[in-house]
């Protein structure tokens, strides 16, 4: 194929992007960025910008929001919808699709949720932030990508996915935790909207509805209705997410047969010797894609499409508008708080021991067996890196709390857990040899 100019300059870009650590990265940067810029001299912009109200609607229609709560309920919608993709494809045909694959990832991540909250709410029960306890929960699965995959290259490829499945299995914790104990009080009227638009997406699906259109547009119905009900509206991306079709109009072997008679009709073609194709060619060119997209699913072609979004975009746009923590000579002495010390005990101590033990008791049960060509040791880097909490619990720390002294106490003790549990896991893991 011939290359244009442009196809130079954009190569190495769109090659940096598809690397499997690429999305971490852009995140930590993020990360990275926030702390400069609000410990800079324009640190007072910092809190300025992410106060500034757009709206959206017509007429008496609108709804009117400052910057950080439009990324927070409604860009982060979108990152759970993607989520909720994962979720979906994982649990037909993934590491979550039968009660053999999915009996490890799950019950370790049952482990690494239950074992956190407990810690961090025995350190702060009977204390106003006693409801954070869902904070250390979670695991930030591009971060503990990113650091597996810097780990080397000698680590199995069934470790990555046994984290990765780890880390689906946490999302549809944090879902659930979101959904039933960070929501606030319900107004019936909206969720009910909210719910007619669910059912339309439902119906769609079982009348063989496959247009993407179809299902953003009346997702986004889901969405406000949902914003306004006091329902989180993130969980409408989940949701929405599955009503999504799943299925393809065209089997592989009649795709596959039927691609091989339109290429040859192409070939067969007599060319115009000149840049432009012939009539019949370009005839030719559109049943393929239109055999293309009935090969495809609904489901996977949307999650393609969203996913360089979500992980270059909304990830790192959302840690720049809330990771933005002073550091000054006394950070951390402003650590020896319960608020911090639960946060970064539940992700240090809980994680490590929740999804270790709990990864243990299943295996000597007979329920489970490791990974292939894993060792412990595997499993013990894993664990830690499960503590890597950042997106996730830096979200729920903002559902948890309304006042800002809380919050602040919450991210310094995710940013120092995060990276804490970041070497531990890099650490272990580079020690650690494939089984034979």
């Amino acid at each position: 194929m011939e290359k244009a100019p442009i196809d130079k300059l954009v190569r190495p870009v769109s090659k940096f992007i598809h690397l499997e650590y690429t999305s971490g990265i852009v995140l930590f940067l993020g990360v990275l960025l926030a702390i400069i810029w609000v410990n800079s001299p324009w640190g007072e912009s910092y809190h300025h910008i992410w106060e500034i109200k757009f709206s959206l609607g017509f007429n008496e229609h609108v709804l009117s929001h400052p910057l950080h709560l439009w990324i927070n309920d409604g860009l982060m919608a979108i990152f759970f919808f993607v989520i909720g993709l994962e979720l979906k494809r994982e649990f037909l045909d993934g590491e979550l699709s039968s009660a053999k694959k999915a009996a490890l990832p799950m019950f370790a991540a049952l482990g690494g949720m239950l074992i956190p909250a407990g810690i961090y709410y025995l350190i702060n029960r009977n204390t106003e932030s006693a409801h954070g306890w869902g904070i250390p929960m979670a695991t930030d699965i591009a971060f503990a990508l990113a650091l597996l995959t810097l780990a080397g290259k000698h680590i199995p490829g069934s470790v990555k996915v046994f984290l990765s499945a780890l880390a689906v299995a946490d999302d549809l914790g944090a879902v659930l935790v979101i959904a039933f104990f960070y929501s606030s009080n319900l107004d019936f009227l909206p969720l009910m909207i909210g719910r007619i638009f669910l059912v339309v997406l439902i119906i769609g699906n079982a009348v063989g509805i496959r247009s993407s259109a179809f299902y953003l547009l009346l997702g986004f119905g889901v969405w406000v209705g949902f914003l306004l009900s006091g329902v989180h509206a993130t969980i409408a991306g989940v949701l929405v997410a599955f009503t999504i079709p799943a299925t393809t109009k065209i089997d592989e072997k009649r795709y596959s047969e039927r691609l091989r008679e339109l290429s040859y009709d192409f070939d067969e073609e007599v060319p115009n010797c000149s840049t432009l194709i012939t009539a019949r060619q370009q005839q030719t060119i559109e049943h393929i894609k239109t055999l293309s997209l009935a090969a495809q699913t609904p489901l996977q072609k949307i999650e393609h499409a969203l996913h360089p979004w979500v992980a270059f975009v909304i990830m790192p746009l959302f840690a720049l508008a809330n990771s933005g923590i002073i550091i000054g000579h006394d950070f951390f002495s402003s650590l020896v708080n319960p608020v911090s010390i639960g946060v970064i005990t539940g992700l240090l101590i809980g994680k490590f021991t929740g999804v270790l033990l709990f990864t243990w008791l299943i295996i000597k049960s007979g329920f489970a067996v490791l990974p292939e060509k894993a060792t412990w040791g595997h499993m013990t880097g894993v664990a830690a890196l499960a503590g890597i909490g950042f997106t996730m619990s830096l979200f729920v720390s903002g559902l948890a709390f309304t006042k800002p002294e809380f919050m602040d106490q919450a991210k310094y003790g995710i940013l120092l857990a995060s990276i804490i549990a970041g070497v531990i896991g890099i650490t272990l893991l580079k020690r650690t040899k494939e089984a034979i």
